[in-house]
C-alpha cells in the first residue's frame, strides 16, 4: 500500500483540478461544449507526469518501467473514477437539466442517454491515462541496456 500512497494522493489532487475546471466552465455556461474537455487531458497529463517524476526521485535506483507505469495508471485511474462519480452526481442531482442541455446542444432533442455519457466520460479518462502514461514513461525509463555496442 505504501507504493500506492503517492499515486492515490496525486489522483485525488488531479480529480480536484478536473472538478474545479468543470465547475468554472459551468459558471460561464461552457460546460455543455465538449471541446473544452480537451483541456482535461492537459490536467490529467500534468498529474500523471508529476507523479511519475516524484516517484522516480523517491525510488532512485529501484525505479523501473513497471513501477513507474503502475504509478501513472493508478494516478489517472483514481482521478477518472472520482471525476466520473462527481460528473454523474452533478448531472443527476445538482443540475438535472445538464444532460438535456448537452443533448440539445449536440442532438437537438433529449434521448435519455445518461448511461452513455457517463460511460464515455470514464472511457475518455481511462484511455487518456493509458496513452499519457505510456508517453511519459518514454521520458522516464532508464536507458541502461539500450546503448549500442561499439564494434
Amino acid at each position: 500500500m505504501k507504493n500506492y500512497a503517492l499515486p492515490i494522493r496525486f489522483g485525488i489532487a488531479t480529480s480536484g483540478c478536473l472538478i474545479a475546471y468543470f465547475l468554472i466552465l459551468s459558471l460561464f455556461f461552457l460546460h455543455t461544449n465538449v471541446f473544452f474537455s480537451i483541456f482535461n487531458s492537459v490536467i490529467t497529463g500534468f498529474g500523471i507526469y508529476e507523479t511519475i517524476k516524484i516517484f522516480k526521485i523517491r525510488e532512485g535506483v529501484n525505479f523501473n518501467y513497471g513501477r513507474g507505469f503502475t504509478a501513472g495508471l493508478v494516478t489517472g485511474s483514481v482521478a477518472t473514477i472520482i471525476f466520473t462519480i462527481f460528473f454523474a452526481f452533478y448531472a443527476t442531482e445538482i443540475n438535472t437539466d445538464f444532460l438535456k442541455e448537452l443533448s440539445a446542444a449536440w442532438f437537438g432533442e433529449y434521448n435519455n442517454f445518461e448511461a452513455i455519457v457517463f460511460f464515455t466520460v470514464a472511457i475518455m479518462g481511462f484511455s487518456t491515462t493509458i496513452v499519457l502514461t505510456l508517453a511519459f514513461m518514454q521520458l522516464f525509463k532508464s536507458s541502461t541496456g539500450l546503448k549500442k555496442k561499439s564494434s
